[in-house]
């Protein structure tokens, strides 16, 4: 399927600021049917417009190659990840701007472009990113199956073709179609002429033909399946105790059905077959009557007691026709879900056939007994149906314009109540200290810091815990191996999300910024391939990062390769393995074979030197070693490794002449090693020299005696004839030094002037690593280590609530947003006026909906604060402005009936709920199509998401004796196995996220 994509080399990009005009207003076009757009790695275009937005063609944001990587489950299928998100990890762009992107920048070599064509669906124009994969196979072969993908706008004539043509089914041989949506279940597909969406297909289903026999007979009245019906139709349980399956994310519309179908008044509604009288087909805010039907369908079905579970798959279907945020299979909000049933069910049940025209009026002074009971009437003469019987009170909201003092007093019904909850100022972090000190492992600590701070205060509560300032601190976020963000320290906390893998790395010295004395650079470690890429069109090495990245403050009289080579070397020193004075052998260089051309040109004893002085283990070896190179000034350099035979040969011609032994860093630097750093072939850059006086002015300490012996080598080198030149001796390097984009995926130029290296941006070096010399000398293993601070050890303390606590917050007095102000009729201009809600009425079963997501336009947060709340007796009558007045008013005390958690966080996690049924009393926990018995004090946990309260007045003692839990249940049905608590209720659905 891996297709090449790559045009093999980008034409010349217009300018950045012509880039960037020319894609911007290709994305502004509209969708339109059968069109194509592509997806494109949020990521990778996140950095592309940082570069076109810098103006620099320099700059290290450039971001190379288009690449898509993140985005595949794996490279060998390319098939797209699940649950992918618009806009949070990937964007689309139409047809024409992926053209000239690719245009500009090429693809990675292999990736197939991620085209996708626009569909027109019942509700809406969108591009369907997931289309629907189905199985195929033949009634006489079940076992064989196919996948193929079909959009949801094809016809089932599609999906007949395609099978005909796969098992090579004659034209003339009449067949029918068959889909099966689970184990127990297959449904005859009889127009096909009918949509995929229309018929209820979804990915994951398999479509079987069947062929009719030569008799004229059909081979089954039904193809087989894997588990007989019969075993389901016989089966007897307690009615409503019933697993809805997971579809494919459905999750959180299980856990919303569960907790309506145990709503009494609602289910016993349907199940009494009342909605028949009162379904709406001429609604035009309706559904003609569709959903309504659908979730009749599913009630009946999950309280005959004949199933252990039932596929809401119609139901699905009929919800993504209507509301279009709901097509697909990606995780969806269970609220989101249950507000729009609600109004969707209340809409096709709406008693009022045609609404009239009302025209609202404000309080004026009137009494609020006078004006909610006006409100009230005029609610009933548009909105009539058993969902506001049920589910809508009334609550008085209260505007005061800050200019005027104008008090607009209005009276609004409400179908749920969504609360806020306490919200902390302080935030817990994880982040990774990485020390200046080369054998200390990465430290992982537990801080906390202010909600609204900013990376310095991150900074600040690291440093009371390390003792290292504040300034001398770099912030990463680390993804993928490399940097996908370098933080300022002025920049908010908000940016940094509870799943990014934040790292803080030490510097030498503080206040480091461009024009100063030393250079932040950013490391990426990289493994090259063994062969040149020819087929992309360039002579260079493929190379893939590995590791974990550095952030390193080096000086800039020290940015130079061997310099840079040698500091790098200490840095490593945990995991890299200096070279064994037996291991450094002299080899010939071969001017044929560019690959060993290219070495770094550092003495192998000097990488030895410095790796042992930040080993802590080799002190008594570092001692020898350097008395040894101070006797050794000898001007022969050696050339980069060749064959297994010349190393041998090299290695006794130099154990049987003691006096050629290593040279010493000075010397070599002066007799002009062969600088044989890899570059990119656009660079142009291919000579492998580095100015000799670059070296010599950082030695300042070097023997006079030394610094004559090693000039007389230099003198004698240029009277040797060019092909000796080629061929001196060199020390073997670890790895070779070349500047980056800040991906690593592009090589740049570094700039050298001087024997120094100039940068206009934050500078991106990489590593590159032989694989041959990466296995042998650095220790993977090491590398990963890291070890954890007693922080980490301190559990984190979880805040805890009270219900009541949170309604107090709701009828609290706020300042409307900028975003959503009110237009004052005495100032006539909009205002951002003050506002305070408070609960007049409350209906006979009360939702309450727990704001646990947190989004705002700088930050993105689930709360697992702890609500407590009671299951019995919740008393509203002190929130309720209305207060009772006679005996004939209805109650404000609630008991509970279900609650519908997440688990997780913002972006995977897992609906499941709680119920307790309406006939027997019993409490169940329902996770899909799992149902199990559950006791009371396993509710109460930080994963509440929606509470569902019915009326004690209205509440019906059980009809039949609860069940006794035993162990003789059927298998994957209600069984005596219960959760403890918050760990048990998590481990449930450890092993199954949505």
């Amino acid at each position: 399927m891996a297709a090449s994509s790559s045009t093999g080399s980008a034409t010349e990009p217009p300018g950045l600021e012509t880039q960037w005009r020319e894609i911007d207003n290709l994305n502004q076009q509209q969708l339109r049917a059968g069109d194509s757009w592509y997806l494109l790695d949020k990521r990778w275009y996140d950095q592309w417009k940082e570069y076109v937005h810098a103006g620099d063609q320099n700059s290290s944001s450039y971001p190379g190659k288009i690449d898509n990587t993140e985005l595949y489950e794996d490279l060998d299928s390319y098939h797209l990840k699940e649950r992918l998100s618009e806009n949070e990890d990937f964007v689309l762009v139409p047809a024409e701007a992926w053209h000239k992107l690719l245009s500009w920048y090429d693809m990675m070599d292999n990736q197939p472009p991620l085209e996708r064509k626009v569909v027109d669906l019942p509700s809406t124009v969108k591009v369907e990113v997931y289309p629907v994969e189905i199985y195929l196979c033949l009634s006489s072969n079940m076992e064989s199956t196919v996948s193929a993908c079909f959009s949801r706008a094809d016809k089932i004539h599609a999906i007949h073709q395609k099978i005909r043509q796969h098992f090579n089914v004659s034209e003339t041989a009449e067949s029918r179609l068959w889909m099966r949506s689970t184990d127990t279940s297959s449904e005859r597909l009889r127009n096909l002429n009918m949509t995929i969406l229309d018929s209820c297909l979804s990915s994951g289903m398999t479509v079987i033909m069947e062929i009719r026999n030569a008799d004229g007979t059909w081979p089954t009245s039904r193809p087989q399946i894997m588990r007989n019906s019969a075993d389901e139709d016989s089966y007897r349980g307690p009615p409503g105790v019933c697993g809805l399956t997971n579809l494919g994310n459905t999750c959180f519309m299980n856990s919303a059905l569960q907790c309506l179908s145990n709503t009494p008044p609602l289910t016993e509604y349907f199940l009494r077959n009342s909605y028949l009288e009162e379904l709406n087909f001429t609604n035009p805010l309706g559904m003609k009557g569709e959903i309504a039907e659908a979730y009749a369908d599913v009630i009946k079905q999950m309280w005959s007691g004949r199933h252990y579970s039932v596929v809401p798959r119609v139901f699905k279907t009929k919800v993504g026709h209507f509301a279009s945020q709901f097509l697909g299979y990606q995780q969806h909000d269970s609220q989101e879900l249950l507000s729009f049933l609600l109004d969707g069910l209340h809409e096709d049940l709406n008693r009022v056939k045609k609404k009239e025209y009302i025209e609202l009026r404000d309080a004026d002074g009137r009494p609020d007994q006078e004006v909610a009971e006006e409100a009230w009437r005029n609610h009933l003469r548009r909105n009539d149906s058993v969902i506001v019987d049920t589910f809508h009170g009334l609550f008085k909201s209260t505007l005061v314009c800050p200019e005027c003092n104008k008090v607009s007093v209005t009276f609004d019904p409400f179908c749920y109540l969504s609360v806020p909850l306490p919200v902390s100022k302080e935030r817990v972090m994880e982040v990774f200290y990485v020390s200046l000190d080369p054998t200390a492992k990465p430290t992982q600590y537990r801080l906390i810091v202010p909600k609204a701070g900013r990376v310095i205060d991150l900074c600040t509560s690291l440093s009371q815990a390390t003792g290292v300032p504040p300034n001398q601190m770099a912030v990463a976020d680390v993804f993928n191996h490399r940097f996908y963000r370098i933080y300022q320290a002025d920049e908010s906390l908000s940016c940094i999300l509870d799943r990014d893998d934040i790292f803080v790395y030490q510097l030498s010295s503080g206040c480091v910024d461009q024009d100063g004395e030393e250079v932040v650079m950013a490391i990426y470690m990289r493994e090259r391939s063994h062969y040149r890429d020819y087929g992309s069109g360039s002579n260079n090495y493929g190379t893939s990062l590995f590791g974990h990245p550095l952030l390193m403050s080096v000086p800039r009289a020290q940015c130079t390769r061997e310099d840079l080579y040698q500091l790098l070397l200490k840095r490593l020193a945990r995991y890299v393995h200096p070279l064994d004075p037996s291991e450094e052998v002299e080899e010939e260089e071969d001017e044929e074979d560019l690959y060993k051309a290219q070495t770094n040109g550092v003495s192998d004893d000097e990488g030895e030197e410095d790796s042992e002085e930040a080993g802590p283990s080799k002190k008594e070896e570092e001692t020898q070693e350097s008395g040894q190179a101070k006797e050794q000034n000898n001007c022969q350099s050696e050339a980069s490794p060749s064959s297994e035979g010349e190393e041998k040969a090299e290695e006794e011609e130099s154990s049987s002449e003691p006096d050629r032994g290593s040279s010493t860093e000075e010397g070599q630097s002066a007799c002009g090693s062969t600088d044989t750093n890899s570059q990119d072939a656009t660079d142009g850059d291919q000579s492998a020299g580095v100015e000799p006086s670059g070296k010599e002015e950082e030695d300042e300490d070097e023997d006079e005696e030394e610094e004559e012996e090693a000039a007389s080598c230099a003198q004698a080198n240029k009277r040797l004839p060019g092909r000796r030149r080629n061929t001196e001796k060199q020390k073997k390097a670890l790895f070779t030094i070349q500047a980056v984009n800040s991906n690593g995926t592009t090589e740049r130029g570094m700039g050298e002037v001087d024997g120094g290296f100039s940068f206009s941006s934050q500078p991106y070096i990489a590593i590159d690593w032989d694989p041959d010399m990466k296995k042998k000398y650095y220790n993977e293993n090491e590398a990963e280590k890291y070890i954890k601070h007693q922080s980490m050890d301190v559990p984190h303390q979880q805040i805890t609530v009270q219900l009541q606590e949170c309604i107090e917050l709701f009828t609290t007095v706020e300042t409307l947003e900028e975003e959503n102000p009110w237009y004052c009729p005495t100032c006539k201009k909009h205002q951002l006026a003050t506002k305070k809600l408070d609960l007049w009425s409350l209906p006979e079963v009360l939702i309450i909906h727990l704001k646990r997501f947190s989004y705002t336009k700088y930050s993105r947060e689930k709360l697992d604060t702890i609500v407590e709340f009671p299951l019995r007796d919740l008393d509203f009558s002190g929130f309720l402005l209305k207060k009772t007045v006679n005996s004939t008013e209805p109650p404000c005390r609630y008991d509970l009936i279900s609650v519908s958690n997440h688990f997780g966080g913002l972006r995977d996690g897992h609906y499941t709920s709680y119920a307790r049924n309406k006939d027997n009393g019993q409490w169940y926990y329902f996770d899909d199509s799992k149902v199990t018995y559950a006791r009371e004090e396993q509710i109460v946990t930080s994963a509440v998401y929606l509470l569902f309260y019915q009326r004690q007045d209205k509440i019906r003692q059980p009809t039949v004796p609860p069940p006794v839990p035993s162990s003789s249940q059927p298998e994957n049905h209600v069984s005596s196995q219960t959760h403890d608590g918050m760990d048990g209720a998590s481990s449930c659905v450890s092993m199954e996220t949505d």
